[in-house]
């Protein structure tokens, strides 16, 4: 058997998922109320959300380069590179 790919809806209702729980987690180890068991436990579960995050905004990242385009022909720039240009920021 093959697996199924996700629907792309799928796909980012879990980003957000994710981001959703990292910030529940932020706000129990921030309220000091959690074991140190427990917050063990959930760094090392936001850590696996931020691994699964980045991965997905890389990934975009990456889609969004691939689609910036120049004149009559398609190029590839760094995602933000001309906002950070704009505003004087440099990476």
């Amino acid at each position: 058997m093959t697996a199924k790919k996700k629907p792309k809806a799928e796909a980012k209702q879990g980003f957000e998922q994710s981001l959703g729980r990292l910030e529940k987690i932020v706000a129990e180890m921030e309220d000091g109320s959690l074991s140190l068991d427990d917050m063990v436990a959930r760094f090392e579960e936001g850590q696996k959300l931020i691994e699964s995050c980045t991965k997905t905004l890389n990934e975009v990242e990456r889609k969004i380069e691939k689609l910036v385009k120049k004149g009559s022909k398609i190029e590839t720039e760094p995602f933000g590179e001309e906002e950070a240009e704009e505003n004087g920021e440099l990476f």
